[in-house]
């Protein structure tokens, strides 16, 4: 009774804290933008912390950063609109996904500067045709991480390759429904977007004869992992393979050259929004190329910004394990915006596998 009695202490606090926290958000509000204050709703760790600062020497405003760990959860939250958040950055399929629920508000084009910095392949793409309502942020991709201490280079080159009996207990795979389902279905030569019944049964069929193979499903620790040598290879996005690479010399990122996931992430104004001097200052400051390349150093993903990206060291500007060549980015496959009927099916089966993997 006592561990109860504490427990909802907790819980009491915890809600104080919430609301304490809205609170202020809504205590810097105003329809007018005023108030020199900029609420920016993004994931973790996901910004250069001296970026804001010099914002804030900058322009004179306070960027009040909350964060979140889904596209899903931003979407709720959002959807909620009991917090006034200025700024947030959802993913490709997500855009998509908000558009639809009439949850973003339109760019005013007329008072953005440095749209031309990006690259046009990187633009007006099918989730959000002529950037209407996003701002390319950071972008990567999909593919294998290999330790060179356990695999040879050029072992593994394609999904297929992981299915290999030598490869048994060391493997690690980033807990996604959508990207491990993915690979699957790309190793089979199928949409990562399919709604065919009998694809998705095969691919998660196929995850299960992975099984043997399969070391760990986990989230954020596979980088401690990988950096220290516990496996020999995983499955992850090419940032945090970025990351798993500076802390150790021996890991390397392939891209599938049959196909992968083609991922976006966009700075969008959610309906929320109030502080719209803050924003379009904000906007401005985050496309300008030395602060875009200072983020991207910073986050270690692939920057959209084309004059951000000649700022970097050559070695990273021209690494094609982050900046693939045409003919890779030509088999890419960006998520597109399911129905909840689907993403359910998707996220059953995969519960099957890790069930099965366990």
């Amino acid at each position: 009774m006592k561990r109860l009695l504490g427990l909802a202490i907790a819980i009491l606090a915890v809600c104080g804290l919430l609301g304490f926290s809205a609170n202020r958000l809504e205590a810097t509000d105003n329809s007018g933008g005023g108030n020199k204050v900029l609420n920016l709703y993004n994931w973790g760790d996901y910004i250069d912390p001296s970026l804001i600062q010099k914002f804030q020497r900058e322009t004179g405003y306070h960027v009040n950063v909350e964060t979140f760990d889904s596209n899903e959860a931003m979407y709720t939250k959002i959807k909620q609109g009991g917090t006034s958040y200025d700024l947030t950055v959802p993913s490709d399929y997500m855009i998509e996904k908000m558009r639809a629920a009439h949850l973003l508000k339109p760019l005013d084009r007329s008072r953005l500067k440095g749209m031309q910095n990006f690259d046009p392949r990187l633009m007006n793409l099918d989730f959000d045709p002529h950037n209407r309502y996003s701002i390319p942020y950071f972008w990567g991709t999909l593919g294998i991480i290999y330790n060179d201490k356990y695999v040879r280079s050029g072992q593994i080159k394609h999904w297929n390759d992981l299915w290999s009996p030598k490869y048994r207990n060391q493997i690690m795979l980033v807990d996604s429904a959508r990207d491990i389902l993915g690979f699957a279905l790309a190793s089979n030569g199928d949409s990562m977007n399919t709604t065919n019944n009998s694809q998705l049964l095969a691919a998660k069929n196929k995850l299960d004869r992975l099984s043997p193979n399969v070391k760990a499903i986990v989230a954020d620790e596979i980088k401690m992992y990988m950096a220290e040598n516990e496996s020999a290879l995983a499955v992850d996005w090419s940032g945090e393979a970025s990351e798993m690479m500076a802390n150790n010399s021996h890991l390397h990122y392939v891209v599938p050259s049959e196909g992968s996931n083609l991922w976006f992430d966009n700075l969008v104004i959610p309906k929320t929004a109030k502080h719209y001097a803050a924003i379009y200052a904000f906007l401005n400051f985050m496309m300008e190329p030395k602060n875009a390349a200072q983020n991207a150093r910073y986050v270690g993903y692939a920057t959209p910004n084309e004059k951000a990206r000649e700022l970097l060291p050559k070695a990273v500007r021209d690494d094609r394990q982050f900046y693939p060549d045409a003919k890779t980015m030509a088999h890419l496959q960006i998520y597109q915006n399911l129905s909840p009927q689907l993403v359910g099916r998707y996220n059953d089966l995969y519960l099957e596998f890790k069930m099965h993997t366990h």
